[in-house]
C-alpha cells in the first residue's frame, strides 16, 4: 500500500475477495491460516491471485510453493493432513519479496467486523510510499474502503476543458475563501499506550512508532502527554502525594514518565521529519489539594483562587514543565484541566479535578496565567475547557470576557463526547465568531467505551467512518486540529485500573508480537498525511444537496488537497472543479474516504 496504478488499473493487493475471507482467523481468534489443499483453500488462492497477479507473480508463486507444499500426506494413506501457517510465516515471505514488490502493501486479516484490520510485526508493516504530487495537470486519488482497499492511490489527468461534464453534484473549489490555518493531527500518549507498545519487540515498536509519525505512516505532528496518571493507567498517582508539600519539595516523575513514556517520545522526535508539538492536560491534583481528598469523584480545590492550593497546582504545573525539559523535551501546550466538569459529579469513578467556567477563569487569571508566564515556560501555549463541546459557546463567554485571564489563554480544547447533542456551527462556529483570536483544537475523541459498544471490534469500518466524520464536521467549523486518545491499546482495550476499555485505531497482541491497524487509523490517515502544518482551509462551493462529505484545503506548497467521505451504501458521482485547472470526473464508493491532491501552480 499504495502501489501505483492508473485510473483503469486493477484493485491492489490490499483489496479484500469478495467473501471477505483472505486472512480470516480459524475460531478462537488464533492468528494462524489453514491451508489444507481444500476446495475452499484453492479458492482462496485463486481470489489472490485474481487481485494481484499482475503486480506480484513471484509473491503468488512462492506463497503456493511455500505454504501448499507444507501440507503432509499421512503415511499410508491419500488423505491430506492440514496445516496451519501463522500468519508471521506469510509476512515474512512477504518481507523478504519488497524488493521486488516495491512497495509494503496491506496484509488483510478479518475479524467479521465488516472490514478488515492490516497485520504488522517484527519482520513486515505495510507503509505509505514517500507522498510525491503528480505534475500540474494530473492529480492523485487515495481511496480507503469498507471491502478492505486501505490508502489504494491512483494518477488521472485534470480535464482542461472547463465544460462541465454533466454530473449532478459539482465540489467546486474557491481559493479566494480562506478560513484556519491547520495546528495538525495525532494521539496520546497515556500509561496504557506506551506500557502497551513496550511490550513489543524493538523492530515491532520501531513499525508502530513509524506507522503514526515517520514518512512512510500518518506523519502525526501532535502528542498529547497525561500529567501524571488517569485511567489509561495501572495506578493512581501524581507526582506530589506527600500531604502540605506547599513548596513541592518532593515533587518527582515517576517511572511510569521515565522509563515508559519519555523514551518513547524521544525516539518518536527521532524518526519524525516534521516538528513534533507535545501538549499536556491534567487529570487531578494530589488529593490533600482537594476538597473530597480523594483523586477521584467530586472535589474541587480547596479555597478559592490566589489561595496556597491554588498557587501550589499552578506551580505543578511549572514543575511538570521543568522536569520534562531536563530530558530535552518541550511543550507547546497545555489544556487548564481534562474535562473539569467531571470532577462536578459525584461518584466519579475515575482521576478528575473539578471547575467551573468561572473558577478556571479565576484560577487562570490569578495563578495558573501568572505561574506559567514568569516561569522558563513563558511560550507555552494555554488552552481552556478541554471538555464536551456542547459547553460551547457558553465556558469561552464566561473566561473569555475577562480581560486579566484572556491575555494568557491562546486556545480552545473540544472533546467530542455526546457531539450529536449540538450542531457544531452552535457551538464551535459561534464560539469562533465571537472569539477569533483563539484558536480551536480538538483535542480527544474515542471510541468503545459505552456498555452497548464496549472495547475492541477488530476491523470495524463503522467506529472509522465515525472519526472521519467527526474531523471533516470540526474542520469545516473552524477547528485547527484533531487528536485521538490512547495510540495503542490492547485486545481488550486497556490495560485501564477502572476497566473504562476503548478502542484504538491500532491494538496489539502482547502474546504475538504483533499490532493491527484498524480502519480508524486508515481513516486519520486520509487528512494527517495530507494536510500538512500551515494548511489553509479553502471555500468549497456544493452545487446540491447531497450525502457526500467534503473539505478543501490549500497547503503551503501550493498542493489543493481535498476529502470526500462517503457512508451511504450507494456509489455517489461528482465532479471536482478547480476554476483555474479544469475538473475531475470522480465516483466515491459505496462506504469509502477518498484524498485527492494536485498542484495549482
Amino acid at each position: 500500500m499504495p502501489f501505483r496504478r492508473s485510473e483503469r488499473s486493477q484493485p491492489g493487493f490490499s483489496r479484500v475477495p469478495a467473501d471477505g475471507q483472505a486472512g480470516r482467523l480459524p475460531e478462537g481468534g488464533d492468528s494462524q491460516l489453514t491451508i489444507d489443499g481444500s476446495a475452499t483453500s484453492r479458492r482462496w488462492c485463486q481470489k489472490v491471485e485474481e487481485h494481484c497477479s499482475k503486480l506480484c507473480p513471484l509473491w503468488l508463486g512462492i506463497l503456493e510453493k511455500t505454504l501448499l507444499t507444507k501440507n503432509r500426506r499421512r503415511e499410508g494413506s491419500r488423505t491430506m493432513e492440514p496445516k496451519h501457517v501463522g500468519i508471521s510465516e506469510l509476512l515474512v515471505i512477504i518481507s523478504a519479496l519488497h524488493s521486488v514488490l516495491g512497495g509494503h502493501p496491506c496484509v488483510p486479516m478479518n475479524f467479521g467486523h465488516s472490514s478488515v484490520v492490516c497485520v504488522c510485526n517484527a519482520t513486515y508493516c505495510d507503509t505509505l510510499d514517500p507522498l510525491t504530487v503528480p505534475a500540474l495537470g494530473n492529480y492523485s486519488k487515495y481511496e480507503s474502503s469498507l471491502d478492505g482497499k486501505r490508502l489504494q492511490s491512483s494518477e488521472g489527468a485534470i480535464l482542461k476543458d472547463h465544460t462541465s461534464t454533466g454530473a449532478g453534484l459539482v465540489l467546486k473549489l474557491n481559493t479566494a475563501k480562506k478560513y484556519q490555518r491547520i495546528k495538525g493531527f495525532g494521539g496520546a500518549m497515556t500509561d496504557a499506550a506506551a506500557l502497551n507498545i513496550l511490550t513489543l519487540s524493538e523492530a515491532t515498536q520501531r513499525h508502530l512508532l513509524n506507522s503514526y509519525f515517520s514518512e512512510e505512516g500518518l506523519e502525526y505532528n501532535l502528542l498529547r502527554v497525561p500529567m501524571a496518571s488517569c485511567d489509561f493507567s495501572t495506578r493512581v498517582y501524581t507526582y506530589d502525594d506527600t500531604s502540605d508539600d506547599f513548596e513541592l519539595k518532593n515533587f518527582s516523575l515517576q517511572l511510569e514518565d521515565t522509563l515508559m513514556k519519555i523514551p518513547l517520545i524521544q525516539k518518536v522526535e527521532a524518526i519524525s521529519r516534521k516538528p513534533l508539538s507535545l501538549f499536556a492536560s491534567p487529570w487531578t491534583s494530589p488529593s490533600w489539594l482537594k476538597t473530597n481528598e480523594l483523586p477521584y469523584g467530586k472535589g474541587t480545590l480547596k479555597g478559592q483562587p490566589g489561595n496556597k492550593y491554588h498557587k501550589t497546582w499552578a506551580n505543578y504545573f511549572v514543575r511538570f514543565l521543568d522536569e520534562y525539559s531536563k530530558y530535552n523535551l518541550t511543550f507547546w501546550a497545555v489544556t487548564a484541566q481534562n474535562e473539569p466538569t467531571s470532577g462536578l459529579i459525584y461518584g466519579y469513578k475515575f482521576q478528575t479535578l473539578g471547575f467551573t467556567a468561572e473558577h478556571q477563569r479565576d484560577f487562570i487569571a490569578l495563578d495558573l496565567g501568572p505561574a506559567l508566564k514568569g516561569s522558563n515556560h513563558s511560550r507555552v501555549q494555554l488552552l481552556i475547557l478541554d471538555d464536551n463541546r456542547l459547553l460551547l459557546p457558553y465556558w469561552a463567554k464566561v473566561v473569555l470576557s475577562d480581560l486579566q485571564a484572556a491575555q494568557y489563554i491562546n486556545g480552545i480544547g473540544v472533546h467530542w463526547y455526546f457531539d450529536s447533542l449540538t450542531p457544531s456551527d452552535v457551538t464551535l462556529g459561534n464560539t469562533h465568531h465571537q472569539y477569533p483570536d483563539y484558536f480551536l483544537i480538538a483535542t480527544e475523541a474515542s471510541i468503545g467505551f459505552l456498555p452497548w459498544e464496549k472495547g475492541v471490534r477488530l476491523g470495524c469500518w463503522n467506529r472509522g467512518t465515525q472519526y472521519s466524520h467527526s474531523i471533516i464536521q470540526d474542520l469545516n467549523q473552524y477547528v485547527v486540529g484533531w487528536t485521538d486518545w490512547n495510540l495503542a491499546l490492547n485486545l481488550k482495550g486497556g490495560p485501564n485500573w477502572v476497566e473504562n476499555f476503548a478502542d484504538s485505531p491500532i491494538i496489539i497482541d502482547v502474546t504475538k508480537d504483533l499490532f493491527y491497524k484498524q480502519p480508524m487509523f486508515y481513516h486519520i490517515a486520509h487528512f494527517s498525511k495530507f494536510i500538512v502544518e500551515g494548511s489553509r482551509r479553502v471555500g468549497l462551493e456544493v452545487s446540491a444537496e447531497n450525502e457526500l462529505e467534503s473539505i478543501a484545503f490549500l497547503r503551503p506548497d501550493g498542493v489543493a488537497v481535498l476529502v470526500t467521505l462517503n457512508r451511504t451504501p450507494e456509489n455517489i458521482t461528482f465532479e471536482i472543479s478547480d476554476p483555474e485547472l479544469g475538473h475531475i470526473q470522480a465516483t466515491s464508493p459505496a462506504n469509502s474516504i477518498q484524498t485527492y491532491l494536485w498542484k495549482r501552480a
